[in-house]
């Protein structure tokens, strides 16, 4: 954008977001489904999955995305194959639909509250590199601090964060992920105050252990930048997870007009080599329906 162009009056921070057309979802896999299969084995054997077999994976399985959680690259990480997993993906015709860190936003002014907002400022870099146009990010817990005081910081580096992910036309997706935004309305209040188009939520359908869940998730949906979908609820007072109602879940974000993405980031206890197809076929199929 120009210089002395300012962004349009549809791009108002705070806002939901208005989408135009049709929802429509697009089928994707995180990463993280394969935690365990990206590390080395204790006897030195090779681990069984690096980002390059991840991609491919995910093309072969009818996804369009892939989302490359930050955790599984190598370290230290030097651009040059972040290009190569770039490069990789586009040859293979699987879109890299984000990444993932993991980050505390929560805590006060020092050393480790620069620590975790230099990690972020590496990772949008990082993303601009492979592409990705969505970072998936967390606020943190109070951590002695008032409840009012933890959102107050999570703003402040949301909107600094905030703007130079914009510089690079990538998206800040804050997670429904405990601490200061286990409540839908605390999550709301954190994305309607920060001054910036480019953060949202990153709509975790599993993370929300309140008592309407579905609920919830309807009320944010309208601000959703990225869906991650994991089979499983844990509503509150319930004894233990509960399947998730995936119809219903394509339904309430239809309602609110989402389009994106719509990943699966596998938590279940079985195999995810034996689990993670068939889950993949049943989001495809309810999204075409």
């Amino acid at each position: 954008m120009g210089a002395g162009m300012v962004w349009p009056m549809a791009l108002g921070a705070g806002e939901a977001f208005k989408r135009s057309g049709p929802p429509r979802m697009r089928l994707s896999l995180a990463a993280y489904s394969f935690g365990s299969d990206f590390a080395r084995g204790k006897d030195g054997a090779e681990p069984r999955m690096d980002m390059f077999r991840f991609v491919d994976y995910c093309g072969a399985h009818g996804c369009e995305g892939a989302e490359l959680t930050s955790y599984y690259f190598p370290d230290p990480l030097p651009e040059e194959y972040l290009s190569r997993v770039r490069r990789h993906a586009f040859l293979a015709g699987v879109t890299v639909s984000g990444t993932a860190v993991g980050n505390t936003f929560t805590l006060p002014t020092g050393p480790g509250r620069e620590r975790e907002m230099a990690s972020v400022r590496a990772w949008i870099g990082r993303a601009s590199v492979l592409g990705a146009p969505h970072i998936r990010v967390f606020a943190g817990e109070a951590k002695g601090a008032s409840l009012s005081e933890a959102k107050r910081r999570t703003i402040e580096a949301l909107e600094e964060m905030g703007e130079l992910a914009g510089r690079h036309g990538i998206f800040l997706g804050v997670e429904n992920h405990g601490g200061v935004v286990t409540e839908a309305a605390d999550l709301l209040d954190i994305v309607r105050s920060v001054r910036s188009p480019w953060v949202g939520i990153n709509l975790d359908i599993g993370n929300f252990n309140t008592a309407d869940p579905y609920g919830d998730l309807a009320r944010c949906a309208p601000h959703a930048v990225n869906v991650q979908y994991k089979g499983l609820m844990r509503p509150r007072g319930s004894k233990g997870a509960v399947a998730t109602d995936l119809p219903r879940v394509v339904k309430l974000l239809r309602d609110a007009g989402y389009q994106g993405w719509f990943v699966l980031e596998y938590e279940m206890p079985e195999d995810p080599w034996k689990r993670v197809p068939s889950m993949l076929a049943e989001m495809a199929a309810a999204i075409r329906a």
